[in-house]
C-alpha cells in the first residue's frame, strides 16, 4: 500500500480496505505490510517477507513506492528472493513501473518525483527502477484510465531517449517464469 502514502490517512485507509476486500474475493488471505514500519529495521523485514509466498503491490505514486522500497530495504530483499525463486511478486501500475529499469519518463502531474510523505527520510528522487524486468514499463497505455494521457508522454520519452520499454494496457500483465518474459491479457 505504500505507493498510496502520498494520500491523507483516511483516503489511504479506505483504499487499503478496498484492496484487501478485492484480494479476499479471489480466495487470498491478504495482510497489509507497511514498509514504513521497517524504515529503521530492515532485518525484521527479511523475517517478515520470509513468511510470505506472494507480495502484491498496489498502484499509486511510483516515486513514493520506490522511496519506501529503498528506505525499508525491500528493494534488495525482493531482488534477492525473486532471484532465489522463493517469492512471487505481483501488482499493478506503480508496481509494474518500479519493477522496470528506470523511472525516468514517469514523472508528471500524477507521479511527482519530489513528493516525500510525512515520516519518510528526505532526499532526491530515485530514478532507477528495481531492474526486475529488462525494460522500463509504461502502465495505463491507451486505456480507460485518468493517467493514460500522461503515459503517452512517458512512451514518447522512452522513444526519444532510446530506452527499451513496454507499454502496458490496463488488463494486461507481464509474466516472468521459466518460459521467459511475456505479456498476457
Amino acid at each position: 500500500m505504500n505507493a498510496y502514502d502520498f494520500q491523507d490517512a483516511d483516503t489511504r485507509a479506505a483504499s487499503t480496505e478496498r484492496e484487501l476486500t478485492e484480494l479476499k474475493s479471489v480466495g487470498l488471505a491478504p495482510e497489509e505490510l507497511d514498509l514504513r514500519d521497517f524504515f529503521t529495521d530492515g532485518r525484521s523485514l527479511r523475517k517478515t517477507l520470509e513468511s510470505f509466498d506472494l507480495v502484491y503491490v498496489r498502484g499509486g505514486n511510483t516515486f513514493v513506492l520506490r522511496r519506501a522500497l529503498l528506505h525499508s530495504g525491500a528493494d534488495r530483499l525482493l531482488q534477492e528472493f525473486l532471484a532465489d525463486d522463493t517469492l512471487v511478486l505481483g501488482g499493478y501500475s506503480a508496481a509494474a513501473a518500479v519493477a522496470g529499469t528506470t523511472l525516468r519518463g514517469i514523472a508528471g502531474h500524477v507521479d511527482d518525483p519530489d513528493h516525500v510523505p510525512a515520516g519518510y527520510p528526505a532526499g532526491p528522487p530515485l530514478w532507477d527502477g528495481l531492474g526486475l524486468l529488462p525494460f522500463a514499463v509504461a502502465p495505463h497505455y491507451r486505456s480507460d484510465h485518468p493517467e493514460t494521457e500522461e503515459i503517452e508522454h512517458t512512451v514518447q520519452y522512452y522513444i526519444d531517449h532510446h530506452e527499451p520499454f513496454l507499454a502496458l494496457r490496463d488488463g494486461q500483465a507481464i509474466v516472468v517464469d521459466d518460459a521467459g518474459v511475456r505479456v498476457v491479457g
